[in-house]
C-alpha cells in the first residue's frame, strides 16, 4: 500500500522559505516521476513543480525562479525548496506521482502572510 507524507510546511511572512519534505512507503520514488502539487481554497490543485525519472524538472510559470523540485533516493523522500514565498502561494501542498497519481497524503498547509 503507497503511503505518502507531507510535511514542513507552516506560516511564513512574504520573501520568507520552507521546505517541504514528502516521504514514501510501499513505493520507491527512485526511476519515477514525482511532482508536487497544491490546492488553495476555492482553486482547482495544480501541479507546481515535477522532477522526471529523467532528471529534468518542470515548473509552473508562477514559481519558477523560486520554488526548487530536488530527490534523495537514499531517503526516498521528495522536497520542494520554496523561497520568496507569495501570499498566493498559500494552499495545501502534496506529492504524488506522475502522470498517473496513487493515493493522496493528507499534505501540509503552507500559509504566507502578506
Amino acid at each position: 500500500q503507497v503511503r505518502l507524507v507531507e510535511s514542513g510546511g507552516g506560516l511564513v511572512q512574504a520573501g520568507g522559505s520552507l521546505r517541504l519534505s514528502c516521504a514514501a512507503s510501499g513505493i520507491i520514488f527512485s526511476g519515477k516521476s514525482v511532482g508536487w502539487n497544491r490546492k488553495a481554497p476555492g482553486k482547482q490543485r495544480e501541479w507546481v513543480a515535477l522532477s522526471f525519472r529523467t532528471g529534468n524538472t518542470n515548473y509552473q510559470d508562477s514559481v519558477k525562479g523560486r520554488f526548487t523540485i530536488t530527490r534523495d533516493n537514499a531517503k526516498n523522500t521528495v522536497y520542494l525548496q520554496m523561497n520568496s514565498l507569495k501570499p498566493e502561494d498559500t494552499a495545501v501542498y502534496y506529492c504524488n506521482l506522475i502522470p498517473t497519481p496513487s493515493s493522496w497524503g493528507q499534505g501540509t498547509q503552507v500559509t504566507v502572510s502578506s
